[in-house]
């Protein structure tokens, strides 16, 4: 049986770090790195396994330097999510407690910094030589959908709400969040008036449980829980990026998929925390030229951020194969983002009529009619359900 290519996985805050990896894998024949983690969280086996998924032989080197005592908890979580999975931790020094702390969270080798190339190469015919699954392996935890809109109104939180509606409609465990802390729209277009916000998360998050949780978060008649900001603007403050975090942490071990609006603010610290723990980053756009111009700004942003094309879908709202003077078609959307579109949605009056109704369009499929079966095959080919089926559902 023929040995796969070196595929590797690499955490570490330093983009020295991060270039002396991929230096080092100049070197063997057909390697690469398929993902790269920017920081070294107790999450960071959520973003692991999401990738395993993929790449199910590619094996992990993490960057202890930053901060050895987390890196190494880190380690610990990663290998007790993935036992199989091959890590190299490296740091700049090898005194005895690093290397036994590393050696008990699991890791398969420790490499000395700065890394030298014959070692590198050494620890990485020991990953190609390890046990490998013989499939990709279906991670347990739950999966994270991000929306983020390239400007207002092309309807990002529309899709947002509907994605999580038809997810709880297949008996799937849901949550919807909006870290939207201006638009704040998702409570509107479900017609609720939640007493409890994020501000009550993030002050309850040490007793956090699933039975406190869906006792003072709102549930929607579809069954779906749903948490937000709350209305007061300046309230922000009292939901911190490390606070995301462990409430993702929570989310993915409870629930089946986590919906998120991130409104239009990539460059929060908390939106860019979501993307980071996120299964699909789905880029909202239309086909007027100031939003496919925002659209290659946020894509620019997230791959310096380390994201990968992988990750980031766009998805046309309001598609029309139309042309006009200031509407682009698909093939100017793929040479200016280059990047294809993912999936494009029609315009349709059922969509007004359900955010005027505050309801989720999905909720009555006969008045939606033709955008009923539309956006469910999105959502197929979003959580691969399914492949869609014709070239229109692709766009």
């Amino acid at each position: 049986m023929p040995v796969p290519n070196t595929t590797l996985m690499v955490a570490s805050s330093d983009e020295h770090f991060r270039e002396m990896v991929r230096d080092s894998l100049l070197n063997i024949p057909e390697a690469k790195i398929v993902a790269e983690y920017q920081e070294v969280a107790a999450n960071l086996y959520i973003r692991v396994l999401q990738d395993l998924e993929r790449y199910p032989h590619a094996g992990l080197i993490v960057d202890l330097s930053g901060d050895p005592e987390g890196s190494i908890k880190a380690i610990e979580k990663v290998k007790q999510a993935a036992p199989y999975l091959f890590v190299v931790a490296s740091n700049f020094h090898a005194d005895a407690d690093i290397a036994i702390a590393c050696m008990r969270a699991g890791a398969n080798e420790f490499l000395l910094q700065p890394i030298k190339r014959t070692e590198f190469r050494d620890a990485m015919g020991r990953l190609d030589r390890a046990p490998r699954l013989t499939a990709p392996g279906e991670s347990k935890l739950g999966k994270i959908y991000l929306f983020l809109g390239t400007r207002g109104g092309v309807g990002a939180t529309t899709m947002a709400v509907n994605f999580v509606a038809v997810l709880a409609q297949r008996k799937l465990s849901s949550v919807i969040l909006d870290l939207d802390w201006i638009g704040n729209d998702v409570a509107m277009q479900l017609g609720a008036a939640p007493q409890y916000t994020l501000t009550e998360v993030a002050e309850n998050l040490e007793r956090m449980d699933q039975a406190l949780f869906e006792g003072f978060v709102t549930r929607d008649p579809l069954g779906f829980f749903m948490v937000g900001p709350p209305d007061a603007l300046e309230s922000h403050a009292h939901f911190s990026e490390h606070q995301f975090r462990e409430f993702a942490t929570f989310l993915v071990e409870k629930y089946d998929a986590i919906v998120i609006d991130g409104g239009r603010a990539v460059s929060d610290e908390v939106v860019m925390a979501a993307a980071q723990v996120s299964a699909a980053i789905f880029l909202v756009i239309d086909q007027e030229f100031p939003s496919i111009r925002n659209a290659q700004r946020y894509i620019s942003f997230l791959m310096r951020m380390g994201f990968n094309q992988d990750q980031i879908r766009v998805v046309v709202n309001r598609y029309t194969r139309k042309p006009g003077p200031h509407i682009a078609t698909l093939e100017q959307i793929h040479q200016t983002l280059n990047q294809p579109v993912f999936f494009g949605l029609p315009q349709s009056p059922a969509v007004i009529a359900s955010i005027n109704k505050a309801r989720p369009f999905v909720a009555n499929r006969e008045q939606a009619g033709e955008m009923d079966k539309t956006f469910r095959a999105f959502v197929d080919k979003a959580t691969g359900a399914k492949k869609a089926a014709t070239a229109g559902k692709k766009a």
